[in-house]
């Protein structure tokens, strides 16, 4: 599973890449293949919501589950990535690049805090039984 150490990640599976006060969130390489093939992706924030952390930001369903996709920091959204909504597979082939679902400004920087790096979220335990 691919794990890159320039993200932070929660113990839901997603992550987070901030630069400056801008924040970009998906659902981690492990968290796709979990679900396998995923098939619908649906952002249920809009652009100019202002979410909390712990707070769904959408929804992405697979041919086995679905799964919320929680806001691992607090803060506005300022764009959505539309493309999945047509290619939902992006999730699958590229759960780090061009599968990001949404993008927002920061209200609690602080709340970074809270997140673990890579090395914490590889060694993190999980029940997988």
């Amino acid at each position: 599973m691919k794990t890159p150490s320039d993200l932070l990640y929660t113990k839901n599976d997603e992550w987070v890449r901030v630069k400056d006060n801008v924040a970009v969130i998906g659902i981690t390489d492990y968290a796709q293949d979990q679900l396998s093939d995923v098939v619908f992706v649906e952002i249920v924030a809009f652009e100019d919501d202002e979410l909390d952390q712990g707070e769904t930001c959408a929804i992405v369903e697979s041919v086995k589950a679905a799964a919320d996709v929680y806001m691992p920091v607090s803060g506005k959204i300022i764009d959505i990535n539309e493309t999945l909504v047509d290619s939902p597979e992006l999730v699958n082939e590229d759960p780090f690049g061009d599968a990001w679902l949404v993008k927002l400004e920061l209200t609690d920087p602080g709340e970074l805090d809270d997140l673990m790096d890579a090395e914490a979220y590889k060694n993190m335990e999980r029940d997988d039984h």
